[in-house]
C-alpha cells in the first residue's frame, strides 16, 4: 500500500513539473511574441514574427499576427505612397500657378502706366488686390508643401529666442499699427538660448503674427518666459472653442479669414514639431491664447 502511494506521488511530482514546463514554454513564447510585435511596429522590416515553440496555439497565435502584420504593411506603403503623391501634386500646382500670377501682376504694372479712364484703373486695381491675394495663397501652399517634404536640412545651432522674437515683432511693427493693434511684449532681460534652426523659428513667429493680425479684435500680448515657452494671447471675439481646437488643422479656415488657405498654422505646428517643441491653442473668455513649448533647456548665454 505504502509502495502504491509513493508511485501515486511520484507521478503527480512528474506532471507537475511537466506542467510547469509547459507553462514556461507558454510564457516564453508568449513574451517573443510580444516583443517581436513590438519591433515590427516601429520598424520598417518584412521579417516575420518567429517563437523558438513547437506549441501548436502559440504558432497559430504568430501566423494570425504575421497575416495581420503583412496586411498593416501593405496598408502603410499604400499611406504613404498616395501621401508621397499629394505632395508631389502640391508643390506642382502651387509652383505652376506662381508663374502665371508673376505674369499677371507684371502686365498690370504695365497696364497702369498706359493713359486709361478712371474707370478702367479702378478694376485694373481690382484685379491686382485679387490677384496679390492669390499670389500670396499660392505661396503660403508652395511654402507649406516645401515643409512637409522629407529630408528638409536643418541647421542647428545656439540661437537666442528673444532675438529672434524681437526681429519678428519689428518686421510686423508697421502691419500691425495698419490694424491698430499695438503689442505688449514681456519677456526677461537675460538671452533665453536654445539649440534649434533660426530660420524655422523665425517662420513660426511670423505665422504666429499673421494670424494675431486675422483673428485680433485690436489687441495682443506677446511673452517669452525664462523655460522657453512664448505665447501669443489676443482678443478674438468671432471665435469659438470648436473653430479654436481646428486651427492647427489643413485648410481649415474660420469666417473671420477668408483670404487665407489655413495653412499657417499648420506650418507653424509642423515646423514646431520638427525642431521638438509643442504648440497649442485654447479660448477662455473670449480670448486667444496660442503656447509655444521650445524643447531643451537654456545651454549658456549669447
Amino acid at each position: 500500500m505504502e509502495l502504491w502511494f509513493w508511485a501515486a506521488i511520484g507521478i503527480m511530482a512528474v506532471g507537475i513539473i511537466a506542467m510547469l514546463i509547459k507553462i514556461y514554454i507558454l510564457r516564453k513564447a508568449a513574451k517573443e511574441i510580444a516583443d517581436a510585435f513590438a519591433d515590427r511596429l516601429i520598424t520598417d522590416t518584412n521579417t516575420l514574427i518567429d517563437i523558438s515553440s513547437g506549441d501548436r496555439y502559440m504558432r497559430n497565435l504568430a501566423n494570425s499576427i504575421n497575416k495581420g502584420l503583412r496586411k498593416l504593411r501593405a496598408e502603410k506603403h499604400r499611406f504613404q505612397q498616395g501621401d508621397m503623391e499629394l505632395k508631389d501634386a502640391i508643390t506642382n500646382i502651387s509652383h505652376d500657378l506662381r508663374t502665371p500670377l508673376t505674369a499677371i501682376c507684371g502686365y498690370l504694372d504695365l497696364l497702369e502706366q498706359e493713359e486709361t479712364p478712371v474707370t478702367v484703373k479702378r478694376y485694373i486695381q481690382v484685379i491686382r488686390n485679387r490677384a496679390e491675394v492669390m499670389a500670396e495663397l499660392t505661396e503660403e501652399l508652395f511654402q507649406y508643401s516645401v515643409v512637409i517634404s522629407e529630408g528638409r536640412h536643418s541647421d542647428k545651432k545656439p540661437v537666442a529666442v528673444n532675438r529672434v522674437l524681437e526681429e519678428s515683432i519689428a518686421a510686423f511693427y508697421f502691419a500691425l499699427n495698419g490694424r491698430d493693434i499695438t503689442p505688449k511684449i514681456q519677456m526677461p532681460e537675460e538671452n533665453v538660448v536654445r539649440v534649434l534652426d533660426q530660420s524655422l523659428l523665425a517662420r513660426v513667429f511670423s505665422n504666429l503674427l499673421n494670424n494675431a493680425m486675422k483673428y485680433s479684435s485690436g489687441d495682443l500680448d506677446i511673452t517669452l518666459t525664462e523655460t522657453g515657452e512664448i505665447t501669443f494671447t489676443n482678443t478674438a471675439a468671432s471665435l469659438n472653442e470648436v473653430q479654436v481646437g481646428k486651427l492647427f488643422d489643413r485648410f481649415y479656415t474660420v469666417e473671420a479669414a477668408r483670404k487665407s488657405t489655413g495653412l499657417g498654422l499648420a506650418i507653424a505646428k509642423t515646423l514646431v514639431g520638427q525642431m521638438g517643441g509643442t504648440i497649442s491653442a485654447k479660448y477662455e473668455n473670449n480670448r486667444l491664447m496660442i503656447c509655444v513649448l521650445l524643447p531643451g533647456a537654456e545651454i549658456g548665454k549669447a
